[in-house]
């Protein structure tokens, strides 16, 4: 590599100069060839001969029919907007010349910490190790693994999106404020699934019942296959936790039967539409979102300083099954996800295994104590 400065005392300034700027280039990440081309101002010549939009198609067509192949409307929801705003940006007159700045241009926009800001980043950073891997792009453009620092932390002022779960008879309350027609029950039945079943929206399009080969009992199915920055999360048995009701006689509760596995069995269930919009989740909030129920029960966790959605049912459905002595191996199993997840995502499963815990060690302090004055 030779620099374009004459060996001369009058230009030392200059090329010295130069020299850090390289220097600094490389600790960046550049090769010495491009850290050369950039400090002399040829950066956006270098990115222009990139072919950014070829590298688009191929990632989609990648991602669409290779490897943990998504469908389409999942790239256009979560990747097209992003690699669009990466490839304008690589494309224009003043490009960012490291991943770093890249990504930051391309996500600074949204909350720090947020999901969409986690999404985005992860996803283009696919988008950047495909082009270095497969279209043989430079590798100053690897992307960084991690992400942290480009993601950030939601302020402590900011306000969580995290919902909370509701008990049995709030459940059953707000069941009864739906109207008592077909539509109504429809979406009456897809609150009953999620509640009992412990599912996620999404999941209500995945329900089938299978039937053990010796036992020859049936049994509840989910297909779905979250995909999560761990992997994959596999199909599953889903155990049914039939909620429970005040009663005003002196035994207290009982469990509601709603007969949901038969009536699928016989066909007599049917789901309202929830595939438009943005999908199950956002349909189902949508529609309960005009009922007088729903409005109240929200007011009502939000002086609480807690918050309503659709996923309440779902966390309802941990809840009962911690309260019913049921492990968090055996929860996580049922909702489809590991126990570090599970234990992250509902800490009232470490909470309730706690307070079990030191309830048998009283249990067992107390007996002994009696068995002494005996």
């Amino acid at each position: 590599m030779v620099l374009p400065f004459d060996w001369q005392k009058a230009v030392w300034g200059d090329a010295y100069v130069r020299i850090r700027n390289i220097f600094a280039l490389v600790h960046d990440g550049y090769t010495l060839r491009q850290a050369a081309e950039v400090a002399a101002g040829k950066a956006p010549k270098l990115i222009d001969r990139l072919d950014w939009n070829g590298a688009s198609d191929r990632f989609k067509e990648q991602k669409i029919n290779h490897g943990n192949a998504i469908k389409l409307s999942t790239w256009e929801r979560k990747y097209s907007q992003v690699v669009f705003d990466a490839i304008e940006l690589l494309t224009s007159r003043n490009p960012p010349t490291t991943p770093a700045v890249l990504i930051d241009r391309c996500i600074r926009q949204w909350e720090p910490g947020s999901r969409t800001r986690q999404e985005r980043a992860r996803n283009l950073c696919q988008f950047l190790r495909h082009c270095v891997d497969r279209e043989q792009m430079p590798s100053i453009w690897t992307p960084p693994i991690d992400l942290k620092e480009h993601i950030g932390r939601k302020s402590a002022s900011s306000v969580s999106h995290k919902s909370h779960p509701i008990t049995d008879q709030q459940i059953i309350n707000l069941l009864s404020s739906l109207p008592d027609t077909q539509v109504g029950q429809r979406w009456a039945d897809a609150i009953r699934l999620m509640a009992e079943l412990g599912l996620r929206p999404i999941e209500l399009l995945y329900l089938s019942i299978k039937r053990d080969p010796k036992t020859k009992q049936a049994y509840w199915w989910c297909s779905y296959e979250k995909r999560t920055g761990g992997g994959i999360t596999k199909p599953r048995r889903l155990w049914p936790l039939p909620l429970t009701e005040s009663d005003t006689e002196p035994s207290g509760k009982f469990a509601v039967e709603w007969n949901l596995q038969s009536r699928w069995q016989a066909k007599m269930i049917k789901l309202p539409p929830l595939q438009s919009g943005n999908g199950a989740a956002d349909s189902i909030a949508t529609y309960l979102r005009r009922n007088t129920g729903w409005q109240s029960l929200k007011a009502q966790l939000e002086s609480e300083g807690e918050r309503l959605s659709c996923y309440s049912f779902r966390h309802s459905y941990s809840v009962r099954g911690h309260q019913r002595g049921i492990d968090n191996g055996s929860m996580a199993l049922a909702m489809g996800h590991s126990i570090e997840v599970h234990c992250r995502s509902y800490p009232w499963a470490t909470e309730a295994g706690a307070e079990a815990a030191f309830n048998r060690a009283y249990s067992s302090i107390q007996n002994v104590s009696a068995n002494s004055r005996v």
